[in-house]
């Protein structure tokens, strides 16, 4: 990586390696939360014809240099879909790309580490949700990330649950972090040509990095434990519940809105696809089941 940044300082290498192993262990942890939950949903007549599933796992190796892990649970009883990969990657940013990352315009090396998290229910009364933490190197250093929810029957009791799990993680570290960051999330997460916000919210930060590595690094460690802990317990209130084919076409499309998302605003599927990472992990976000009406 490049010579701006030391081994031993933060964002080097031992930085790296314990962000990197971090990253890893909260992919081990969630799938180990959502495979339960197939395991333990009660069997009726919309779900029994779809077995309880685990996570498949698949590496796979960036030719400019890192790879990743995908674990991906297809066709399941509770889960559609979810994947949930990790990826350590590095390399030069293409000319393109240099001026739309800090500190790439100096020196267009990076080291980029992460895990991210689309999960697409079965049931269209439990809602969809992502998560994704990251650490990101180029001559600067900082830490992104956040979650949020996507239900096609908001609940507020369900909503308020979420972004609670979400503002205790925040609160320690400063008392503008929660605001701050659910403001972010609501503009960022935003389809313009629908003039709507994709779902109802969570949190999401990016360029995160107050000169305090292991604050920083804590902070990440906490939104991600967030999740790992409300999503599934949100997922595990609804997944018994039947539902008609009206709400299912509902959630087909309410899933299209995800797809026009990630298409067309995702920095995440954008970075990926400019630095040569895998198109199925990147894509693995897309819904298997879409409508358009």
């Amino acid at each position: 990586m490049t010579d701006a940044i030391a081994d031993d300082a933060p964002y080097g290498e031992e930085h790296k390696q314990r962000a990197a192993d971090w990253f890893a262990e909260v992919q081990k942890r969630l799938c180990a939360r959502l495979e339960e939950l197939e395991q333990s949903v009660q069997v009726h007549e919309l779900n029994e014809a779809f077995e309880p599933q685990s996570f498949e796992r698949t590496s796979w190796d960036r030719d400019g240099g890192g790879g990743g892990t995908m674990a991906v649970l297809r066709n399941g009883r509770v889960f559609e879909k979810a994947g949930v990969n990790i990826s350590v990657v590095h390399g030069e940013f293409s000319e393109e790309f240099r001026d739309r990352v800090p500190g790439a315009r100096e020196d267009p090396r990076f080291w980029a580490a992460g895990v991210s998290v689309v999960i697409h229910p079965r049931s269209p009364l439990v809602p969809i949700s992502h998560m994704n933490t990251r650490m990101i190197v180029t001559t600067e250093g900082w830490f992104g990330g956040g979650g949020d929810l996507t239900p096609v029957y908001p609940d507020p009791e369900e909503t308020e649950r979420f972004h609670d799990a979400f503002r205790d993680a925040c609160a320690p570290y400063g008392d503008d972090y929660y605001d701050r960051f659910s403001k972010w999330c609501d503009e960022y997460f935003y389809l313009p040509h629908r003039k709507e916000t994709r779902g109802v919210g969570g949190i999401f930060y990016d360029n995160h990095a107050t000169g305090d590595w292991e604050t920083d690094f804590k902070f990440t460690q906490d939104v991600a434990l967030a999740f790992v802990s409300v999503y599934p317990d949100i997922a595990r209130d609804k997944m018994n519940l039947k539902w008609t084919p009206e709400q299912r076409l509902a959630q087909r499309v309410k899933r299209g809105r995800y797809v026009e998302f990630n298409l067309l605003y995702d920095r995440g599927t954008i970075f990926g696809l400019k630095t040569g990472g895998n198109t199925d992990a990147i894509l693995m976000s897309l819904p298997p089941d879409v409508a358009w009406p």
